[in-house]
């Protein structure tokens, strides 16, 4: 289980650092993302801010698992988030990175408390 709980939780930091620099750097890719759900490019330092910060407290929670857990507490809310938004714009085309994120971090805080 604790190797599990490291992988995962490796795989979801990794992948929200590279989303949270992708959205610093206004990334094509991101912004074509954003637009088709109508998020404006103003946004996205903000967006880029709140997935690096949710890595650095996962990354935190290998020391303070409760700073972890409010950590994946807050991807969970903020990829359900962008589900719905997706699903209210039907925006489908590209809903699997939102999917995969989310089931990263629903399993990351699953460890996280069970590990």
């Amino acid at each position: 289980m604790v190797v599990a709980f490291v992988a995962v939780t490796l795989v979801t930091i990794a992948a929200n650092a590279i989303e949270s620099v992708a959205n610093f750097m206004k990334a094509d890719w991101v912004k074509q993302n954003s637009h088709a759900v109508g998020v404006p490019d103003s946004w996205l330092p903000f967006l880029g801010f709140v997935k690096g910060a949710a890595a650095l407290g996962l990354a935190a929670g290998f020391l303070w698992r409760p700073l972890g857990a409010a950590a994946g507490i807050g991807l969970v809310v903020f990829f359900v988030l962008a589900l719905v938004l997706h699903v209210r714009e039907r925006v489908f085309h590209n809903i699997a990175g939102p999917i995969l994120f989310l089931a990263l971090s629903v399993a990351t805080l699953w460890l996280m408390i069970a590990a």
